[in-house]
């Protein structure tokens, strides 16, 4: 194998590990929300803002990381 294919499958598995770990720990996140919100009620609206602060925490990681999967599909420095 070459290594476009090598790297071609780099960024496939980047971008499939990193959209599994982003979907497990925003699931994880909303059930302990879910917990925390049902045993008090009157803390929802400070944990909804954290929440979606951490939501977006672990959306950004993800996409930092097919960030680097896209350039190293179409800049790719290992060609050559």
């Amino acid at each position: 194998m070459t290594n476009v294919a090598f790297v071609a499958l780099a960024c496939g598995i980047i971008i499939g590990l990193g959209a599994i770990g982003a979907c497990i720990g925003i699931a994880i996140m909303g059930g302990k929300y879910l917990e925390a919100s049902a045993r008090q009620p009157e803390l929802m609206n400070a944990l909804q803002t954290k929440m979606f602060l951490l939501a977006g925490l672990i959306d950004a990681a993800f996409l930092i990381g097919v960030g680097i999967a896209m350039l190293f599909a179409f800049a790719n420095p290992f060609v050559g």
